[in-house]
């Protein structure tokens, strides 16, 4: 039967492709395993959260309205203007906010609702760092579009340089995925930076998307935002954060991953559009839900609280690890992108003989113009506990 070929340009996604490579490898007998492939936060989170799903049991019997609930689009707009010390008026609940079910579903959806069958009459074109979140490749694909991967390694930072990038392509350019903290190597971006970014988008009419799922875990200033970037260059009223759309959500700021929350603020042509979409393909957040992301993201003191268990680890991660693998501190995120000459060789070795299980970083990434930035790496999420991640990082100095 004649399927979507589009799908065989994708390939296999990285965690189905890390299955295959340790295939029938058995860890160690007698130690425990200890998974740091998947960035799935295993802090507790807040006991309110649990508390609200139970209190608004009765919204389980009702479909949740497509557009998210007045006191979730209030409470998000809410957070977005104190986090980033936005004029009042600059993010309107009602016209420029979406809570959706998760921001994997939204970043992937995001591109279907904005790239053009053309643009300046030929293929559209979607840039994205390299490594990256492998939904943004996706999106690209699905919605007809050609991917441009734009390396972001070491010697630029581990940020892209669209600004760099040949007219030509930024002519063609439809969408821009862009992630601060960067997914893996936990750069940040500056405000300058993203000031650059948001004017780019507009000179070359195309729609930033900034992935801000990792802003609140940092451990120095907080990471600045597409949304600060916009108020900083003046925006407010009708046209406010206009060819930019920011994505954040509660798996990683509030350790509920379980909970698939997330929201998606921005262009308000394009929230019509991605609305109307939605209408059709979306699937939003139960009532419940919804109740306890509002309480969620009207409280700081559970992230403060977060935030410190992160630091700890970066603290043990720097004392076990410094001076081996091209070790740095990474400025956001909770993600360690290690240098070990072999990736998959090393994510292999890692399960066998340690019962640690790591990605290899050329899984998320792409060879372009001859360089792959992933290669050589892996990927480690520390996302357990204090102990276990001790125990884990000394088991990796062991074998590698």
């Amino acid at each position: 039967m004649p399927l979507n070929a589009r799908m065989d340009a994708v390939g296999d996604y990285p965690f189905d492709r890390l299955r295959a490579l340790l295939g029938t490898l058995e860890p160690p007998a007698g130690i425990r395993p200890i998974p740091l492939s998947l960035g799935e936060p295993q802090h507790a989170p807040p006991a309110f959260l649990a508390e609200t799903v139970a209190r608004e049991a009765g919204g389980w019997s009702k479909y949740p309205p497509m557009r998210g609930t007045e006191p979730a689009r209030a409470a998000i707009a809410g957070w977005l203007t104190r986090r980033y010390g936005l004029p009042d008026t600059m993010v309107d609940p009602e016209t420029m906010v979406i809570p959706v079910s998760g921001t994997r579903e939204a970043l992937f959806m995001i591109a279907l609702a904005a790239v053009p069958e053309t643009k300046n009459g030929r293929k559209p074109i979607v840039l994205m760092p390299n490594p990256f979140y492998q939904v943004y490749l996706g999106a690209a694909v699905m919605a007809g579009a050609e991917p441009v991967f734009v390396p972001a390694d070491r010697e630029n930072g581990f940020l892209p340089d669209f600004q760099s990038l040949p007219i030509e392509i930024l002519e063609r350019t439809a969408l821009a995925y862009y992630c601060s903290p960067a997914n893996p190597q936990g750069a940040i971006a500056s405000l300058d930076t993203m000031k650059q970014l948001v004017t780019l988008a507009r000179q070359h009419d195309f729609l930033l998307v900034s992935d801000e799922c990792y802003s609140e875990l940092y451990y120095d200033a907080p990471p600045t935002g597409g949304a600060e970037a916009c108020a900083a260059l003046g925006d407010d009223g009708p046209e406010a954060m206009r060819n930019v759309a920011v994505m954040n959500s509660l798996s990683k700021r509030s350790s509920a991953p379980g909970l698939r929350s997330g929201f998606v603020a921005g262009d308000r042509d394009l929230i019509r559009r991605f609305a109307r979409l939605r209408d059709y393909g979306g699937a939003p957040p139960p009532l419940p839900l919804l109740a306890a992301a509002s309480a969620l993201w009207s409280d700081e003191e559970h992230v403060v609280a977060n935030r410190a268990i992160y630091a700890e680890k970066y603290v043990a991660a720097a004392e076990i690890l410094g001076g081996k693998y091209g070790y740095y501190s990474p400025e956001g995120g909770f993600y360690l992108w290690l240098s070990v000459g072999d990736g998959e060789a090393a994510a292999r070795a890692l399960w066998a003989d340690a019962g640690i299980r790591v990605i290899p970083g050329e899984y998320l990434a792409r060879k372009a113009n001859g360089h792959h930035p992933g290669a050589g790496y892996i990927r480690l999420a520390l996302v357990h506990d204090l102990e276990t991640t001790r125990e884990a990082l000394t088991r990796i100095t062991k074998v590698l």
